[in-house]
Order: structure tokens, then sequence, then C-alpha cells
């Protein structure tokens, strides 16, 4: 076809990238090229294709009926190629300069990338990690949109099909509570623990935590007396209140070492839903995507043998 002329594989990515993002500057990002380069590309598409593409609004691009239908036929095609060129690409980990965008959640984050980033550092100083916050209501979109490799988060639903999921990370809850707490001094009883204000984490501002599904189960409910989305305000305000928070032991642990906290076992029964690595099965044959995943398979390993102590404090 004439069209295809004047194309090359550059134009195509710059065309899927500005598709993705809606933004020719975050494309240009996404591609490590300047914003006068995306542009130019833009407009040597719209003269071979005869379209606009994408046309100018508030806080980005719009696409037109063309650079639609075109979209998805040209994803496909780049990750069909890129699939293909990744299973003969050799992935040497001390000589790589690759970045990996990893999506995690905030536990997934605290437990896991110190670690991981102490690997990468000794095992591939050249690469670079980049994290980005996920959870079961946003991992998918990241990794349909390539904003992440993989995501590492609880995802209580089967993925689609075209992902991969990898389960890590099983592990019980413990509570914590500040030193001089009334309930401190004795063994948490199921009464105890619920005569008290909970305090809640939930990044996506959810009132129910994994606690309350067992505690219906019982036919129990707790008070909350606040949510927050981030970890680092946890300790603080545990430290000044008498609600307690009740979180996976290894972060827990960490939590209760590092802020004098103590730490009790969650007196009733409950499972601890484990963390998932999800990734989409394009990335299969990607060796050195495989090499990550391994990595953080094997990190995940070497901190689940930590064991908490729900005593301590």
């Amino acid at each position: 076809m004439d069209e295809l002329a004047g194309l090359d594989l550059n134009l195509l990515r710059v065309f899927d990238a500005v598709a993705r993002e809606r933004h020719v500057t975050r494309a240009a990002e996404r591609l490590h090229l300047s914003q006068p380069a995306v542009s130019n590309a833009l407009a040597r598409l719209r003269q071979i294709l005869g379209d606009e593409l994408f046309l100018r609004r508030p806080g980005g691009v719009e696409p037109t009926a063309l650079a639609r239908s075109l979209a998805g036929p040209v994803a496909e095609a780049l990750d069909r190629l890129s699939q293909a060129l990744a299973i003969h690409a050799p992935f040497d980990p001390a000589a790589s300069r690759r970045v990996f965008t990893v999506a995690m959640s905030e536990y997934a984050e605290a437990v896991l990338a110190p670690p991981l980033i102490a690997r990468l550092a000794r095992e591939a100083p050249g690469c670079l990690l980049t994290l980005r916050h996920a959870d079961r209501t946003n991992y998918e979109v990241l990794l349909a949109a390539d904003r992440a490799e993989m995501a590492v988060a609880v995802i209580l639903e089967e993925p689609p099909a075209l992902y991969t999921r990898l389960h890590l990370l099983p592990e019980a809850f413990c509570t914590l509570m500040r030193p001089g707490h009334p309930l401190a001094a004795a063994p948490l009883t199921l009464d105890g623990f619920l005569s008290v204000p909970h305090l809640l984490h939930s990044p996506n501002g959810s009132r129910e935590g994994a606690l309350d599904e067992a505690l219906a189960a019982e036919g129990r409910a707790r008070r909350l007396g606040a949510v927050v989305a981030h970890f680092c305000a946890v300790p603080e305000i545990l430290l000044g209140t008498d609600m307690l928070i009740s979180v996976s032991g290894r972060l827990a642990t960490r939590l209760a070492a590092a802020y004098g906290l103590v730490m009790r076992p969650v007196p009733l029964p409950i499972v601890h839903t484990r963390q998932s690595l999800v990734f989409h099965r394009r990335f299969e044959s990607d060796a050195g995507h495989a090499w990550l995943r391994r990595l953080i398979l094997a990190v995940a390993r070497e901190v689940g043998t930590e064991t908490p102590g729900p005593e301590a404090g």
C-alpha cells in the first residue's frame, strides 16, 4: 500500500505511545525522546496518512476516528515484534542498563522493595527499578497501558486470560498498639480487641479491611477510629491514641521494632490473602523480564523465612 511507503518502526512507536498516553510530553518521556522529536514524528505521520490523528484538547490530545481504528492493530503489531525479538535477546544483568517499571501495593513495596533494590545494586548495577503504586482496582489498567511490566498486590479476582499470576508471601496478621496501651498488659482477647477504635490502612479509601469479613462470620464488628491511605502516618497515630491496627505480620514486625510498638496476635481466626505477581503473557519469553521475575520470587522466599514475634514489645 502507498500509505506504508513512508512509515518506519520509529513512527509507529511514536504513534503507539501518544495513543496510549493521550499526551505528547508523556509520550516523549515514555520513549526517552524530546518533545519536539515526538511532534516532528507526528507531523510526518499526519502527512503520510492524510489525517490529523491527534487533536489538541485541555490536558492532552484526543485521537481521531482513524487514530482510534489504528491504535489496536499498531499496538498488537509492536507487541508481537517485541515478543519475537525478546525470545532471542540475551540478558546480562551485570551489563544491562534496562529500566524496569513495577507496580506494587504499599505493603509489597515496604516489604519487598528494600531487599529487591539491594539485590539489583549487586547483580544489575546499571539497571533502574521504577516503582508505581498498584492495588487490585488499578493493576490491570497499568499493565494494559504498559505503564508497568508487572504488578505485585493483593488481587482477589482471577486475572484475565492474557495475564499470568504467581502467588507470593503467605502470612498471618498481627495487631499493633502503643506502649502503655490499656490492652498491652495482658493477652489480647476478642472483647478487648473490639473495645477500642481501630485504625485502618486503605489506599483506595474503603472502610472495610480483611478483618471485617472474619469478624462478621463471628457475628461481631469493630469500630473504626480513622482510615489512612499511607503507612507512613500509622506509627504516629498509634503512639498518640488508643487505636489498634492489624496488618500483615512482616510489616508489623518492622514497625514494632522501628517505633517501639507493642505487637500481639489478632484474637480471631483469619486467613491472610496472599500477594500476587501478575504480568502480561507477552513478557513470558522476555529474558530480562524473566530474570526480574525470578529475582522477585527469590526475594519473596527470603522475606517469607522471617518469623514475626507476635508477643514482642
